[in-house]
């Protein structure tokens, strides 16, 4: 399908620094900007219902279910089991996806076996629903590879989520079948490595992403990140990859429904 809007594929919009202005002008001003879709995305099974209200009070707005790696050792989460995941996924038309989940060593290493039994707990509700996992992974690469090789042939699909790690597991997730998302990290003059593997990474497989309210891309940088300005990590993907805004809308964007295949079509501007 051809489509002429960005897809913010993951952001946060029922967290706290939007909640004093509403998330109403930040569709607004998303739209503006030719923002068309956004996935606001799970970190605690425990705030399930902000996630479905903001998702139903929106067309264009849909949500997931999942507990964030830095979040699996809190009460409530590492008791959760793949078959709450299922049930939940299940409940609801608008959570689409399984996650965010994984692993993140970065600030948690301590917890690493905690984090590793919920990440397979998510990828094993993943697999049962047939939902894309969204995936983080931060300075975890080789238990990354290690665990999702496990579940290589059980029809898992998914995205690695605000991808800022090594080429080595961009080229595995590749090959896996899963996409890779970028977020204003990309932006970043000095990722030039993150600029080498997101030229690598074949057009069908590419999303863009902001991490609202993390992460502003360039000239946002050190400012609150919010869905309207996904459109300057898409434009800047554009150039790595010499082609026109058009067609890199077009592609992210058809690259995100195909993923998120629960969605339907049913998408608005």
């Amino acid at each position: 399908m051809t489509y002429d809007y960005w897809v913010d594929s993951h952001c946060h919009l029922d967290f706290l620094d939007f909640q004093e202005e509403g998330v109403e002008k930040l569709i607004d001003r998303a739209r503006l900007n030719r923002v068309g879709a956004m996935l606001t995305i799970s970190t605690h099974t425990a705030r399930l219902e902000r996630y479905t209200a903001i998702a139903d009070r929106f067309p264009n707005v849909w949500t997931t279910i999942g507990v964030h790696p830095l979040h699996a050792h809190e009460d409530g989460e590492r008791e959760v089991t793949k078959d709450a995941l299922v049930q939940i996924a299940n409940s609801h038309p608008k959570i689409v996806g399984i996650g965010e989940c994984g692993l993140d060593y970065h600030y948690q290493i301590e917890t690493k076996d905690i984090q590793q039994k919920i990440f397979r707990e998510h990828i094993e509700a993943a697999i049962e629903t047939g939902l894309p996992l969204i995936i983080h992974a931060r300075a975890a690469d080789d238990d990354m590879i290690a665990i999702l090789s496990e579940y290589k042939n059980c029809g898992l699909n998914g995205v690695m989520h605000c991808f800022s790690s090594t080429r080595k597991l961009s080229d595995f997730a590749v090959e896996f079948g899963f996409y890779i998302s970028f977020s204003g990290i990309l932006t970043f003059p000095k990722s030039v490595e993150l600029h080498e593997i997101c030229q690598s990474i074949p057009l069908n497989k590419l999303l863009i992403e902001t991490d609202a309210p993390y992460l502003a891309p360039i000239p946002y940088r050190g400012k609150r990140n919010e869905p309207a300005f996904v459109n300057h990590t898409g434009s800047f993907l554009a150039k790595l990859h010499s082609l026109n805004e058009k067609d890199a809308m077009c592609q992210t964007s058809d690259n995100f429904f195909k993923l998120f295949k629960k969605i339907n079509g049913k998408h608005h501007e």
